[in-house]
């Protein structure tokens, strides 16, 4: 007759044998001292071999039940990775994504209905933010994949260099920043460019600011925000000059360029930097690449 050694009294087992007291073991367990006693019972009876030696005032483990242990515990261990293991494959994938606004943060809602219909029980965390701060948290493993600006003629230490700080990256469209301001809004010769920007580290800022300096051109800061469609707004109403990529300039207002006195800004363009350790959602994160590359050309 095959013996068959039941969870719940091994695990039993291996709690007693740990405290050495039917009471703590008991406490641990959620069981009566005597559903203790009893479940002992059953396992000694099941394998023919004594587990403690038992007197009025102290419990021990036999020989034997000091060398069962280990294979108790080893038992034990197998079948609740294998519970973990089974759990696992039943919870929702997570995915964490970074997105710049300066990026194609306007095209969320295409890309988000493209990853829930690709794979809907995902658990999708989206995270705006500047391309610094986002490849810093990519770097450090908190993002599953990042889409960013990258300026191509970059100055050393800004989120363009993320060529050498993240690899190479993948191109996802070419959107090259402009200057752009209300048509009421008049640059006088000599008096300094009013700069309406998201605030450092925003590499659109960086990239005004270092193309406007390497003109000799002065400038003053008019207003300063953390979200892109404040800036839009402010550009719009006529409160200063702005930096952004051509798919982000506001409806109604002109873009500016060197016949206006203002200088070349540099080329600039939409990457996806991806993590190579999660195959499983590789395909959503191409997804809702594919997404915003084809609603930023659309």
């Amino acid at each position: 007759m095959t013996v068959v050694l039941d969870i719940d009294l091994l695990r039993t087992f291996a709690v007693l044998s740990d405290s050495l007291s039917f009471t703590q073991a008991g406490d641990r367990l959620g069981a009566t001292q005597s559903a203790i006693s009893v479940r002992v019972k059953k396992l000694e009876e099941r394998i023919g071999r004594a587990l403690f030696e038992r007197n009025p005032r102290s419990v021990a483990l036999t020989p034997f039940g000091a060398d069962f242990l280990a294979d108790a515990r080893r038992i034990l261990a197998v079948h609740d990775e294998a519970l973990r293991r089974a759990a696992a494959k039943d919870a929702p994938m997570e995915l964490a994504i970074g997105i710049s606004e300066h990026a194609g943060g306007h095209h969320l809602t295409a890309a988000l209905s493209a990853m829930r219909a690709l794979a809907p029980r995902l658990r999708i965390r989206v995270q705006l933010g500047l391309s610094d701060t986002l490849i810093d948290e990519f770097d450090r493993g908190q993002l599953d994949a990042v889409i960013v600006r990258r300026n191509i003629a970059a100055e050393p230490g800004r989120a363009e260099d993320a060529r050498e700080r993240s690899g190479a990256g993948r191109m996802l469209f070419r959107d090259d920043l402009v200057w752009a301001a209300a048509p009421s809004l008049v640059l006088l010769p000599g008096e300094p460019v009013p700069l309406a920007t998201i605030g450092a580290p925003c590499n659109a800022r960086v990239a005004a600011v270092t193309a406007l300096e390497a003109a000799g051109l002065p400038w003053t800061e008019v207003m300063s925000s953390r979200g892109l469609a404040a800036i839009q707004a402010a550009v719009a109403a006529g409160l200063g000059v702005g930096c952004f990529g051509l798919r982000h300039v506001p409806a109604g207002v002109r873009t500016l360029g060197p016949p206006d006195g203002l200088p070349p800004l540099p080329a600039s363009e939409a990457v996806l930097f991806e993590r190579g350790d999660r195959p499983a959602v590789s395909e959503v994160i191409a997804r809702f690449a594919a997404a915003i590359r084809d609603a930023a050309r659309g």
